[in-house]
Parts: C-alpha cells; structure tokens; sequence
C-alpha cells in the first residue's frame, strides 16, 4: 500500500497553512487545496519523506514537528494509502512562502477550514487535529 507523509502547518494565530493544487485534469484532485507532503519512497521512514516533501515545496529545511496520527485510507482517495501525518509550526507571512509546486499557498482559521474544499479526505484529518488541538487548551 502507498505511505504518505503530510504536516498540519500552524501559525501563531492558529492558521493553518495549506495550498491549492494545480488544476490539471491529469492530477488526483485539481484545484483542491492540500498539505504539504507527498508520497514516502522506497526506503525511506515517513519522517524522512516529509522533511524532503517540506524542502521540495517550501525550501524549508523543517525542525519542528511533531507525528500526529496514523490514518489508513482505504476510500476517499485515488487509492488505497497510509497517510502519516505530523504537526508543525509555520511564522512566515504568507508573502514569504516560497512555494514551489502548486499553484498558491493560502492561511486558512480554524473557523474557515469546514467550507474548505480538500483533496481526498484531508478535510476529515484537518478536522480531527484541530478538534483534538482544542481538548488540549481545555485540558
């Protein structure tokens, strides 16, 4: 099955950064916005594949994350996959993200991310982090 690597970008206003994909009728989800990440190759760890997903989209050399959850998906996507995703903070102003695949990068509330219209089933996962980030305030 297909692993993939993807992170929850956050900054300190509590946005989370995503960007919106090409809208190419060749690609899984055209125009869908989407986190950063992508596909682990063969032998590398899902964590190695998400900080070479984060320098090939961001030209950033990531240090903070932290792993989220595990999510097998078995519908909803173009195929069957694992996703790993991780959690990370982002402070740049949205002017100063450099990105290099994809159309746009875009900040997005935590109030706005419901209307957004995800590929695959990231809405779902995006959804599970910030209803788990705010358990955590509470607690």
């Amino acid at each position: 099955m297909k692993q993939i690597a993807a992170i929850i970008l956050e900054n300190d206003k509590g946005e989370i950064l995503l960007y919106l994909r090409d809208n190419k009728p060749d690609i899984p989800f055209p125009n869908h916005w989407d986190l950063i990440g992508g596909h682990v190759e063969e032998g590398e760890t899902p964590e190695e594949a998400l900080l070479r997903e984060v320098k090939e989209e961001l030209d950033i050399d990531l240090t903070d994350y932290t792993f989220y959850k595990k999510y097998e998906c078995l519908s909803g996507d173009a195929y069957e996959n694992i996703k790993y995703i991780y959690s990370g903070k982002i402070n740049l102003p949205i002017e100063e993200v450099t990105l290099l695949e994809g159309v746009r990068p875009q900040y997005f509330s935590k109030a706005e991310i419901s209307n957004v219209r995800f590929a695959n089933i990231l809405k779902s996962i995006v959804m599970d982090y910030i209803s788990d980030s705010s358990l955590k305030i509470e607690s």
